[in-house]
């Protein structure tokens, strides 16, 4: 009968080659396709990272894509990008998309931006591919059209279309689309304000989006600007005209005329005024008058007191005033005669 320690020991040894048969066959699988790939990882490397719960085909399969583009990497970034919360095959791709094109990024670099909440791979597709975004952007809500207004007064909607490369350099901490966005819509309403006309602009939609695009609106974004294309232009309520210019002159005409109108009223409205006041001036005169004639018997009578003015004086004045009060009824009468 065996010793039982050395049945003891025999069990120990069999489980030990269990477990060890165990991990290898759970492994084999990825270690061979590693192997057969020539991208080859150790069976440690394999087992660390499974006990670091990093997924170890995760990790296999992206590095057999990274040597098959002739890419060579190590595991350890990406494990650490993994465990960092990183996409890692997105990142290889985007580093086997631009290695392709001929755009320098390293695995770095990739990786920041992955981590900062970029689509990387995305960014380099539209570095090789500039991507054409609207602006306004009606998928954002609000305005469909640009609303700008000319030196003239003379509203004008404008669609724009920009096409933007994304800038790898600057994508880390760099501006978005809506930036973008925002600032060519200002520099569009900027460059429309300072035009003395609408018809400039009309005639010369490319002096506009020219003007908007030296002005260096990309700056501290994640994009290069390409080129700012005029996508729709129209005179604001005016866009069903046949003859648009012949509807804003008409237009103008009826504005200049209401205006005189406005300004021909507003001097007859003086004028009156200043007849009312001339009447008031003349009743006021009027007053002044009869008040000095008032005043005349007091006079009278303080020269009566005084001894300036006596009985037949006062007579004498009575008598003339008569007299010249009958003249002035018999020439009355003469001029209804005739």
């Amino acid at each position: 009968m065996a010793h039982p320690i050395i049945v003891a020991l025999l069990v120990v040894v069999g489980l030990i080659v269990i477990i060890l048969l165990s991990v290898f066959f759970y492994f084999l699988n990825v270690w061979i396709r590693a192997m057969v790939s020539k991208a080859p990882v150790s069976l440690m490397s394999l087992i660390g990272m499974k006990l670091r719960r990093v997924p170890p085909h995760l990790i296999v399969d992206a590095r057999i894509r990274l040597i098959k583009a002739g890419l060579a990497l190590e595991t350890d970034p990406m494990e650490a990008h993994y465990l960092a919360g990183g996409d890692v095959i997105n990142v290889v791709q985007a580093l086997i998309a631009a290695d392709k094109a001929g755009i320098a990024l390293s695995f770095q670099r990739a990786a920041a931006i992955d981590l900062a909440g970029r689509n990387v791979l995305e960014a380099v597709q539209t570095s090789v591919n500039p991507k054409v975004i609207d602006c306004p952007n009606p998928e954002k809500g609000g305005n469909v059209m640009l609303d700008a207004v000319a030196k003239d007064g003379i509203r004008l909607l404008v669609k724009a279309r920009v096409t933007v490369r994304a800038n790898l350099e600057r994508l880390v901490g760099g501006a978005g689309e809506d930036t973008i966005i925002a600032r060519v819509g200002q520099g569009i309403v900027s460059a429309i304000g300072s035009s003395c006309t609408y018809k400039d602009v009309l005639e010369n939609p490319d002096q506009i989006s020219r003007k908007v695009l030296d002005s260096g609106l990309d700056a501290q974004t994640g994009f290069e600007i390409v080129s700012i294309d005029i996508a729709d232009i129209s005179v604001a309520g005016v866009s069903d005209a046949a003859n648009v210019g012949a509807l804003l002159e008409t237009e103008r005409a009826e504005a200049d005329k209401k205006m005189r109108q406005a300004e021909a009223e507003g001097r007859r409205a003086m004028a009156v005024a200043q007849e009312q006041e001339m009447v008031a001036l003349v009743q006021e005169m009027n007053a002044k008058v009869v008040e000095a004639k008032a005043e005349v018997p007091r006079a009278m009578a303080q020269a009566f007191i005084k001894g300036n003015l006596g009985v037949m004086d006062f007579y004498r004045m009575q008598n003339i005033e008569a007299d010249t009060t009958m003249r002035k009824t018999i020439a009355g009468d003469e001029a209804d005669d005739k």
